[in-house]
């Protein structure tokens, strides 16, 4: 029988529920966004311009679809309350990225598909998905799968490297960029998109929190776990450079906005500033500062 002075179950000092209570402050509702103005803006958009931005759309949308399906089994696996309860709000996030590129493409890239007098496409259409996109995602839906047969140090570790440090922290953090640089209004020849950057600010500041949670666990395994920093550095090398092909193959040839190897080049600069966070055991930043950074 507890007493009146217990504490209860959940540790409200741990990392993770301090990402979870961050989750839940910042809510956002993806059909809360305005997409009235990029419907009318999305006109401007060159052709070379405007095929990009449905590949990288499509990516996106996929990707989110995936994430959704591939985290569950990281919740059955974790013990800790709070961790548990972050990885609830986790899952929520990438339903509602996944509901926001949906919606997107419903509401302004169909009709605009069909104002250019194109044939309508969908994002599950083969035609956007390059060999190294597939190969990355079946990667993290195996290491994920591999938790609920062994579950290891090591293999939780691999999970974390693919889903939360390459697919997130990576790939999913260029995407971003690029695609809020391209249509805030920084280049003349392309119009803003307010709808689609107010999105996209919103997801990353969720992905700052869902990649910072990765980076913890992964610091704590090396450091706490004893599992080797080599395993990491390896499996997360191994999966940038499939980064920086997708990057590569996403830029349109002749393409007004920013070229592949600035995006390559932020890639490689988010690898490294991860892994010297988590393998130099240093300081973590908080969850404020993550979704800050990523605003």
């Amino acid at each position: 029988m507890p007493t009146n002075d217990s504490t209860g179950r959940i540790d409200h000092d741990r990392r993770s529920f301090r990402y979870y209570r961050n989750a839940v402050e910042r809510h956002w509702d993806p059909h809360g966004i305005d997409l009235e103005a990029d419907r009318d803006a999305i006109r401007g958009v060159p052709e070379p311009a405007f095929d990009g931005l449905r590949e990288t759309l499509a990516l996106f949308g996929a990707g989110e679809e995936a994430v959704t399906e591939d985290l569950s089994p990281l919740g059955v696996v974790l013990e800790d309350v709070a961790d548990q309860l972050f990885v609830t709000t986790q899952l929520y996030e990438e339903a509602k990225h996944a509901d926001f590129f949906d919606r997107y493409w419903r509401t302004v890239i169909t009709p605009e598909e069909r104002r250019r007098g194109l044939e309508p496409t969908a994002p599950i259409d083969e035609r956007w998905f390059s060999d190294p996109y597939e190969e990355l995602f079946e990667r993290n839906e195996t290491a994920m799968g591999r938790l609920l047969v062994e579950d290891t140090p090591e293999n939780r570790a691999l999970a974390y490297c693919h889903y939360h440090m390459a697919i997130e922290g990576i790939l999913a953090q260029t995407g971003y960029y690029g695609v809020q640089r391209n249509f805030s209004g920084e280049y003349a020849d392309l119009p803003r998109l307010p709808g689609l950057v107010e999105g996209f600010s919103s997801i990353r500041s969720d992905e700052g929190r869902h990649v910072g949670f990765g980076m913890w666990k992964l610091e704590r395994l090396v450091h706490e776990a004893g599992v080797d920093p080599a395993l990491i550095e390896g499996t997360v090398g191994e999966l940038a450079m499939l980064v920086q092909g997708i990057v590569g193959e996403s830029v349109e040839e002749g393409a007004t906005g920013v070229d592949d190897e600035t995006l390559v080049g932020y890639a490689a600069e988010k690898h490294r500033d991860r892994m010297a966070q988590i393998v130099d055991d240093g300081e973590l930043p908080d969850v404020e500062e993550l979704v800050r950074l990523e605003e």
